[in-house]
């Protein structure tokens, strides 16, 4: 909940000043009507650098691993049991 009460005050406040801009011709007309998509995109390459990010520091789990080929074997193991062929060649 309060996530989206931080987003909607962004989403507001950047409202409010793009339609402050637009109101007192500080910046030309031209161009406050291109700043929504101007924002977008830059909202876009924010959250592809956050997820370039979130790959380059991806944690490994060894512990993980061992839990993963546990249950792998142990699948095998139970399609075995019931005639399914899970031979890998």
């Amino acid at each position: 909940m309060k996530h989206i009460v931080k987003i909607l005050t962004l989403l507001v406040a950047i409202t409010g000043f793009w339609i402050g801009l637009l109101q007192t011709s500080v910046i030309p007309q031209s161009h406050t009507w291109l700043l929504p998509i101007y924002f977008v995109v830059s909202l876009g390459c924010y959250g592809l650098l956050m997820v370039g990010i979130g790959l380059m520091c991806f944690p490994t789990c060894p512990q993980e691993a061992l839990l993963l080929q546990e249950d792998i074997t142990e699948a095998k193991e139970y399609l075995k049991r019931n005639a399914v062929d899970v031979r890998s060649d």
